[in-house]
């Protein structure tokens, strides 16, 4: 598939332009300890940065069911680190231009593992929208690594946005950012004088709107030991709190998009006092407000212990503490933050239902529930209910996968509102 090289007239994308940008302030509330609960989520998506990069990747493919697309801040390829526990490839082949395998040669052990059944079917991946970013002021991920990325998911036809002309350094690139574009320093986000996040949610989600201001949604506190495996995430290198940001919209009910937002190494929320640094100054919780999208930011901590070895609270992409299974089901933080993943998309009713009016003939004060339908996949498109892209049907309106565009693959999908069709 195609692999786009974007210079500065992709940051005009959506009126994403850097002039429109200087009253923009960075905030977030204060969190709210809540248990985490259920929302109406039509698709699902994630996004990282470095060592988070690398987890966004691994998630992606492993939940390729799940995840509709990536965004990804300088990263290698998946399990570009090999075997469990392989620190030194993970330093020097999958950071520096050390020795490492080629994408050809990942994508095989890949389509291996997904026949196993470690992994979801790789054809999930065709057609899915990959947003890679790498700045030529990073040192610390060097552009081969990136470039091997985009090399990987093309061969398995993703649409790969891939904007690599930027002079950042090691960081995750965001207006709001406190360190100057070619700088690598904490708390690792940088402004560029442009707008790679709406870059990345535009290529994504489609259109986004611009976000509107001061934000109006709320930052979740919960208990991540409920999702760790044995309750505990400290022994997986995994702190007690994650947090969730969530528009006010998506609390009362709306169709919403759920963004998993993973940082990378130095700043997670209990790293020393990095607090919630990436949360305020990501930028994605302003689209969030304005494009009905929750953000999940699970967080990493630091543990070394006799089989642990992660100083610096990365996440696992290279397979340390002993977890062979780090890249696919299985895998200790994979299943954690899937699990957070399955309880945000359980759905629940709105917590503040609309005022119901009474007259001497009383209204129906709750519209019926949208009907489900279940068909081929061919006739989902000739019905009108779906389209085809690259021999896959989407949903229309909510370009949700729905699989193979034959007439012996079914799907389940309804209409929410006019013209707009989601999964069941």
């Amino acid at each position: 598939m195609e692999i786009k090289e974007l210079a500065a007239a992709l940051a005009a994308t959506a009126g994403l332009v850097a002039a429109t940008m200087s009253s923009v302030t960075a905030a977030v509330p204060s969190p709210t300890p809540e248990t985490l609960r259920g929302y109406n989520i039509s698709a699902t998506y994630v996004s990282g940065v470095s060592s988070g990069g690398y987890l966004a990747n691994q998630l992606h493919v492993a939940y390729s069911d799940v995840f509709s697309g990536a965004g990804i801040f300088t990263a290698g390829p998946y399990r570009c680190a090999g075997d469990f526990d392989y620190a030194v490839r993970a330093q020097t082949g999958c950071m520096q231009n050390g020795t490492r395998k080629s994408p050809a040669q990942l994508a095989e052990e890949t389509r291996t593992l997904a026949a196993s059944g470690k992994l979801d079917a790789v054809a999930n991946l065709a057609g899915d929208a990959v947003y890679l970013y790498h700045g030529t002021n990073d040192t610390t991920v060097h552009q081969a690594v990136n470039d091997d990325l985009a090399t990987y998911y093309s061969g398995f036809g993703a649409n790969v946005t891939y904007r690599k002309d930027s002079a950042a350094g090691h960081a995750w690139v965001s207006p709001l950012g406190p360190v100057a574009c070619a700088s690598t320093a904490s708390p690792f986000i940088n402004d560029c004088g442009d707008d790679p996040v709406g870059e990345l949610l535009a290529a994504l989600l489609g259109t986004v709107h611009r976000p509107a201001g001061t934000l109006s949604g709320k930052l979740v506190q919960f208990d991540q030991n409920a999702f760790a495996p044995g309750g505990n995430a400290n022994a997986i290198s995994m702190d007690a709190k994650g947090f969730t940001y969530v528009p006010p919209s998506c609390s009362q009910g709306a169709s919403c998009r759920l963004m998993v937002a993973l940082h990378g190494c130095k700043q997670g929320y209990s790293y020393q006092s990095f607090g919630d640094a990436f949360m305020k100054y990501a930028y994605l919780n302003e689209y969030a407000d304005t494009n009905n999208m929750i953000v999940l930011y699970p967080q990493a901590i630091p543990l070394s212990t006799a089989g642990t070895t992660n100083p610096n609270g990365c996440w696992n992409w290279w397979g340390y503490g002993g977890d062979a299974a780090y890249a696919w089901h299985g895998g200790k933080q994979l299943d954690a933050i899937s699990a957070m993943v399955r309880k945000l998309s359980s759905g629940s009713t709105p917590t503040t239902p609309p005022p119901v009016t009474t007259t001497t003939i009383p209204p129906t004060t709750t519209a019926p529930a949208p009907t489900c339908v279940t068909d081929t996949n061919y006739a989902h498109t000739t019905a009108g209910r779906a389209y085809q892209s690259g021999g896959y049907a989407y949903a229309n309106g909510s370009k949700q996968k729905l699989g193979l565009w034959t007439i012996y693959s079914k799907s389940t999908i309804k209409e929410t509102s006019p013209g707009y069709w989601e999964l069941c």
